[in-house]
């Protein structure tokens, strides 16, 4: 396969999950700032924006409706949902030859849609009209796709983005301590609502919220079902013909993020969770760029942080 057209299978699995994740956690948090009256809106605003990899205006304070320009319908911010459902669309675009007319029309007909404004109370369902496209991508995608290198490229950039949207949600989970989002919010923000309670059969609480988005094995949006997901893809792409280790930079960053979370125990990862995010989502990036050099080398990595001149 030409490099160019697993770059843009891989930067496709990624921006559409980044929309369909991103929008997840502005539900959440948007819909929070609305009724909890004590959270303090400039301060929880900000920590957002700096959880999602955006800066925040320094002369005056941030609103609900400046997040959702920033992180929602500005086109030239990269951490957008504008910016990733259009940046999808021109990577299918790139690899019209190998991407199916159905995904094709799919993200163009997302893009094109894509309002320039929200209602504020249309907020919830734009949300879920992400959420829908986002699912509709993936789905034709899994359902109409053979299991080859198109697939391993898409899927392996899917599953990188998913590890590192679901350490950003938990990473939320401590923004403003007391008057965060409730375990309960948050494993319903990502659909594991009713998994979860088939799981533990009890109300959420922090232990068993935290393990299961972290360190299930079956559910596929945790941080472990997801970068494992990625090193299996890695594998199908390469096969291991060395007898000593492994070899492969990126699997060798996944795997190691892997063992730390498998073998850590829960309390401890509970205790300093913001820092344990950080670090699963320094290394889905550091991986990311591993990827990059190996297999499609000659171009620069799309970025969360737009240019500076």
């Amino acid at each position: 396969m030409l490099s160019r057209i697993a770059e843009s299978l891989f930067w496709i699995g990624r921006y559409v999950e980044r929309s369909d994740g991103t929008a997840r956690i502005l539900d959440v948090h948007l819909q929070l700032l609305l009724e909890d009256p004590w959270i303090e809106e400039d301060v929880a605003c900000r920590s957002l924006l700096s959880v999602m990899g955006s800066g925040a205006p320094e002369d005056a304070p941030v609103t609900r409706a400046d997040v959702l320009a920033i992180l929602a319908v500005d086109r030239t911010q990269p951490a957008s949902i504008a910016y990733s459902l259009g940046a999808a669309r021109e990577n299918a675009r790139r690899a019209r030859e190998v991407v199916s007319t159905e995904l094709w029309e799919v993200l163009n007909t997302t893009h094109a849609r894509m309002p320039r404004r929200i209602a504020a109370d249309k907020v919830h369902e734009f949300f879920g009209w992400v959420r829908e496209r986002a699912a509709l991508a993936t789905g034709i995608i899994d359902s109409g796709s053979s299991r080859d290198e198109a697939w391993s490229f898409f899927t392996l950039g899917r599953s990188i983005e998913r590890a590192d949207m679901t350490a950003r949600l938990l990473a939320t989970r401590s923004l403003t301590e007391a008057s965060g989002p409730s375990w309960t919010t948050i494993l319903r923000s990502v659909g594991a609502y009713e998994a979860y309670l088939r799981t533990y059969r009890g109300t959420p609480i922090a232990r068993n919220a935290a393990e299961f988005l972290l360190l299930d094995r079956l559910f596929p949006r945790s941080i472990l079902f997801s970068v494992s997901r990625a090193e299996q893809c890695l594998r199908e792409l390469e096969p291991r013909t060395d007898r000593v280790g492994v070899s492969d930079q990126a699997q060798r960053l996944l795997g190691q993020i892997r063992s730390e979370l498998e073998y850590r125990p829960i309390s401890d990862i509970l205790d300093d969770l913001p820092h344990h995010m950080d670090e699963v989502q320094a290394a889905t990036s550091a991986a990311s760029e591993a990827i990059r050099q190996r297999y499609f080398p000659t171009n620069a990595a799309p970025s969360w942080v737009g240019e500076t001149t």
